[in-house]
């Protein structure tokens, strides 16, 4: 007998990925695809909806008739509202979006942590402009960019997932929104919360012939792509740690408490009977690619010993202002002294990148999380072996990188319960 097929549908900032796996204890991935968005940082629901069609429709006719389970995971904190018909009302606000920070600082007193408020704050801002064009009364519902296409398939708008709803005020404790939030003119149009990975229901049937997809196909509830990108590393224990190294370091650790500290921009999402926690540092690979290109690090690493100690103590931030692990918005960087070889200044800067790591996880503790057992790395920096060694060193820990982290596979393992299950 044959397990089932699950589709993980992952939508990012540049672009939209489709991952196909077997269910099963080890999850084998059948299919994948991509859409790059032309234009990432102006892309609209529109865009959302061609980007899922395009996905969908690659995946060979042979697994498609197989798809038991989908979820969707997207964005965190990119909002919009929509009418009866679904159809947006006004545009989609992106999480980078900082229009609605004066309506969140506002808000903030009514939120004390642990609560999340600026997808709040986005939502917040739209509806003022819709109203003052006389369009808040089309509105019918809040929505997710996770939501708002999940909706595509199911026909209906969903509920939204706990993970989604943070930064939205939610109190994912309990799973509803706070009264705070009930006194908001737009209060009525949110969805009601679930566990991610909680069962939507079946695709509507008019989605399952326009998309090809199999009419018994169940829809799950998603999650955020960084979320998800959690997930397809199998990181499940209290303790396990994992560290993204892109442009900037972005720490998450699984901890039986919660923690939330906004002055370090720490918060904690609800995984299960467990707690993710969260923090990132502005320091990271933006700063060295101003002064390495990436064959350079490649090749100055190589000359690099990772056992032995540079006497420089750098701080690679890309401008000033750091928030994480401390919080200081007048930070300047500290990438001086330079020594004349450049293997030795690589050195320096890559240690200084471990140090920040590893005083980030030590703030986590401090601040309640488990103490860290294991960190799993992610991004660019992952492949770097004189890397890892001086992070392990830094942290006194064993450093080893995650066997995957595409969000569209762990939204796929969420789909189909495959991987730990955060809803518990």
């Amino acid at each position: 007998m044959t397990n089932p097929l699950a589709v993980g549908l992952d939508f990012g900032t540049s672009g939209a990925r489709c991952c196909v796996i077997e269910a099963g204890p080890s999850p084998s991935i059948l299919f994948s695809s991509r859409h790059a968005f032309a234009a990432p940082r102006t892309q609209t629901p529109q865009h959302w909806s061609d980007a899922l069609a395009e996905l969908l429709v690659a995946i060979p006719l042979s697994l498609r008739a197989r798809l038991e389970h989908a979820a969707i995971c997207a964005t965190s904190g990119t909002v919009l509202f929509a009418d009866r018909d679904l159809q947006p009302v006004g545009p989609a606000l992106p999480y980078f979006d900082d229009r609605a920070e004066p309506i969140a600082q506002g808000l903030r007193p009514q939120f004390p942590p642990p609560a999340q408020i600026d997808a709040l704050a986005r939502l917040a801002w739209l509806w003022q402009e819709l109203a003052r064009h006389a369009l808040a009364g089309r509105v019918a519902h809040a929505m997710h960019q996770a939501d708002w296409i999940a909706a595509r398939l199911l026909r209906r708008a969903p509920a939204t997932d706990w993970h989604n709803a943070l930064k939205s005020g939610a109190d994912v404790a309990v799973g509803e929104w706070p009264a705070a939030i009930r006194s908001l003119p737009f209060a009525t149009r949110l969805p009601s919360i679930v566990a991610p990975g909680a069962d939507l229901g079946p695709i509507a049937p008019a989605a399952a012939r326009y998309f090809g997809l199999p009419a018994t196909l169940r829809i799950h509830a998603g999650t955020t792509d960084a979320n998800a990108a959690f997930l397809a590393t199998g990181a499940h224990r209290p303790g396990q740690a994992v560290t993204s190294l892109g442009s900037t370091l972005s720490l998450k650790l699984l901890s039986t408490r919660r923690v939330a500290a906004p002055a370090f921009g720490v918060y904690s999402h609800r995984w299960g009977d467990l707690w993710l926690a969260s923090g990132a540092s502005n320091a990271g690979g933006a700063a060295l690619r101003a002064l390495f290109s990436d064959a350079e690090i490649a090749a100055l690493s190589a000359r690099i010993d990772p056992e032995t100690d540079s006497a420089l103590d750098l701080y690679p931030l890309p401008a000033r202002g750091e928030r994480f692990p401390v919080n200081d918005p007048e930070m300047a960087p500290r990438l001086t002294p330079r020594p004349a070889d450049d293997a030795a200044y690589l050195h320096a800067l890559l240690q200084g990148l471990a140090r920040i790591e590893a005083a980030g996880y030590s703030r986590l503790v401090d601040l309640g999380a488990t103490p860290v057992t294991e960190i799993l790395s992610a991004g660019g920096g992952a492949r770097n072996p004189v890397y890892t060694r001086l992070r392990a060193r830094a942290a006194g820990l064993p450093v080893r990188p995650a066997a995957c982290t595409e969000a569209s596979y762990g939204a796929a393992c969420l789909a189909s319960h495959a991987s730990v299950k955060c809803a518990g």
